[in-house]
This record gives structure tokens, sequence and C-alpha cells, in this order.
């Protein structure tokens, strides 16, 4: 990889952008999880550590203050000839980089909430986000076949119906799939929770209770 450093100045120094570095770090590389929602200026906190879809293997990079960590792409998007699906591309500095749009987003963030942070800043972060295709959600969260994420955006939606306009339509697509038994949303935790019936969902206290909203 290389960037142009302006006659002058000192490339230890340089700024580099790091979605540009996490954009073409590999040649099949899509911006996303929570480095998309920065990336689309929807995040609630900056994070330096920034992930990116990819089909090659890669160690961690850590590049200056930043880390760079390839996400794999889900097995199943790759068996239906699906890795594309609900990716964007943007021109930025006149490179053109690829990233996840909102719903994908949406989507990926709660199947993988290990890579978007805590459930506060996932919720904070998603919450800020005013418009979604509704049908594009569904479409994609239906493509990965999987119980619990579809119970869990379906829960998500649900809680938003009013302000993200929400029809019944959306729900029941997503809730044929909810799992058949009660299942924690957070892969190999166990943290204080209450199941939410209409999902099957072990649901954190913290995100039924808005914790983080209390005044200390």
């Amino acid at each position: 990889m290389y960037a142009t450093v302006p006659p002058g100045t000192d490339p230890d120094s340089f700024p580099i952008d790091p979605y540009l570095v996490a954009g073409k770090i590999s040649p099949d590389a899509v911006l996303g999880y929570h480095t998309a929602l920065d990336f689309h200026g929807k995040a609630y906190s900056f994070y330096r550590r920034l992930h990116y879809f990819s089909v090659f293997k890669a160690l961690p990079l850590i590049f200056r203050a930043y880390e760079f960590i390839r996400a794999p792409v889900p097995n199943i998007l790759r068996i239906k000839g699906k890795e594309l699906f609900g990716v964007i591309r943007h021109n930025r500095s006149g490179v053109e980089i690829r990233v996840t749009g909102l719903e994908r987003t949406l989507v990926d963030m709660l199947d993988r909430p290990d890579l978007g942070g805590s459930w506060e800043e996932i919720w904070r972060s998603l919450e800020s986000i005013e418009f979604f295709d509704l049908d594009k959600v569904v479409e994609y969260t239906l493509l990965l076949e999987n119980a619990t994420t579809a119970a869990k955006v379906g829960f998500f939606l649900e809680q938003h119906r009013e302000p993200l306009m929400v029809e019944a339509v959306h729900l029941e697509a997503l809730r044929a799939l909810r799992p058949k038994q009660p299942h924690y949303i957070t892969r190999g935790k166990r943290v204080q929770s209450r199941w939410v019936k209409d999902w099957n969902l072990m649901m954190p206290a913290e995100i039924l209770d808005k914790s983080w909203e209390e005044v200390l």
C-alpha cells in the first residue's frame, strides 16, 4: 500500500486515512460492523479498532494508533453468492472503497455484537439512524438463516416500531424464524437476563431497562 506524502512533510507523522487503509488492506475488503457505523457518521463512540470483511485470512495489523482486524464473510453468504449483499461503494479522497450499508450493518451488529462494543454502544449507535429500508433489513436477515439473529433483529425493530415505521409484515417474517427454545443473545456469555417470550430470547437486563440512561 502506498500513500502520497506532500513535499516538505514528515512521512512518520503525516496523517493517513484509516478507512482507506482498511478499505484497501485486501482486494475484497469491505468495511463492516462498528467501523461501518463510524464511516456513516452513526457511531456513538469513536474506536481505533477497525473491522473489515474479507475471505482472505489475515492477522490483526497495527498501524500507528489503529488496529485493523479481519472479519470472515459469513459462510452462508459465500454459499449463496451474496457476499456483497447490502454493500455500497464510496469515493473517499479519490479512492473507491466498499462499506456495508446501514441495513446490513444493523443486522451484522446484532449478529456479531462482540464486534460492536458494549450493548450501550450498539443500541445508542443504531438508535441514531433515522431510517432503514426495512424490506432490505428483513431480506438480509433471512439470507443469514440464523434463528437467534432473526429474533434479535425482530426485537430491535419491535422496540423501535413507531420511529422506524415498522409494519407487521416485517415482524411476522422475522418471527417465523425465531428459535424454538430460549436463546441467549450473546454467544458464550451468561449475563443477568430476562426471557422475552415473543422472540424466545434471553435478553440482558441492561438492554430491557436501558440502564445506561439512568441518572446517577
